[in-house]
């Protein structure tokens, strides 16, 4: 499959200071890459040579074809773009700014019209189009904002820490819609916070100091998960047994057994699945002492390569 973004090498230099160094990733479409790494590793500024904001000291970056330098008309007629803190007219009913942002992209009449109302479509924004963005929630500014960045029909979607200030459901709604919308294009979104990226990206580009890492594979099969459990019992056998026995337990690997309490890493196919554990360890008179999500296979990664241990 072509990718609908090559970054090539990037490099950009603030005057002395080094702020991205030799970056190289790809992303294809049908597929969201997440920009992993702590405040200040460069992600921002990634986004911004790939929207056309800045120029890379050296280095590439493609856009289905097009060079963000040297073709960057035609590339960012190909990118829709959410910064962090979007701009909005909250002045604005919320089609009349969709409306503006298309005649930005040269959008007019019956074409217009339908790119809006597709927009607001794929973000479910029927039921307050005709209200002052004022008025919204921020998960539906959030929407809004995303609904700009989908007119024209992108072959790119970037999106820079789009889960900052929303509340849990929120937050739950926009994985989702993410996910959907890379159906249709290639996705891009950055996070310093590893649990958003795990659970919205197929692969997650790992940096650090403006350099690039590693560029991990997630896997994620029905929010599958690995558990911690210690256990006060006098016979692990009947812990093990009554673990076994709950539906949604894959796999149980007893890692100690010392003064009665027994070490135990269980995988889940659930998370939740953790809270019918616990109940039914308690209910047949064990004391659990300690259960806990163990540590991702990104978030291993992600503290091996940036020098941290993995807490166990």
């Amino acid at each position: 499959m072509t990718s609908i973004l090559v970054a090539d090498h990037l490099t950009k230099w603030y005057g002395p200071r080094l702020a991205v160094y030799d970056v190289s990733f790809e992303v294809e479409k049908g597929e969201v890459m997440g920009l992993l790494g702590p405040n200040g590793s460069g992600k921002s500024t990634i986004l911004r040579i790939l929207t056309g904001y800045l120029r890379p000291s050296s280095g590439t970056a493609r856009v289905d074809g097009f060079d963000v330098v040297t073709d960057g008309l035609e590339a960012r007629n190909l990118v829709g773009y959410v910064p962090e803190d979007v701009p909005l007219y909250t002045h604005m009913r919320v089609t009349e700014f969709l409306a503006f942002m298309g005649s930005l992209r040269g959008l007019e009449g019956a074409r217009l019209r339908a790119a809006i109302a597709s927009a607001c479509e794929r973000v479910s924004l029927q039921a307050v189009q005709d209200l002052l963005i004022a008025k919204l929630s921020r998960g539906y500014r959030q929407r809004v904002a995303i609904a700009q960045a989908l007119i024209g029909n992108p072959q790119l979607l970037i999106l820079d820490e789009p889960t900052n200030g929303l509340d849990p459901r929120q937050i739950i709604e926009l994985r989702g819609l993410i996910r959907a919308l890379a159906s249709s294009c290639a996705v891009v979104v950055t996070s310093h916070v590893l649990a958003e990226i795990e659970r919205i990206a197929n692969r997650a580009a790992i940096l650090l100091n403006g350099r690039l890492l590693a560029v991990h594979s997630i896997t994620r099969a029905g929010a599958a998960c690995s558990l911690r459990i210690r256990v006060h019992a006098g016979d692990h056998h009947a812990v093990a047994a009554c673990i076994t026995s709950i539906p949604g337990v894959s796999q149980l690997a007893l890692d100690s057994w010392a003064d009665s309490i027994s070490a135990w890493r269980v995988e889940v196919t659930r998370e939740e699945i953790a809270e019918n554990i616990s109940t039914n360890l308690t209910r047949a008179g064990f004391g659990v002492r300690e259960i806990a999500t163990a540590a991702s296979d990104l978030e291993t990664t992600f503290l091996r390569l940036t020098g941290q241990g993995v807490a166990q």
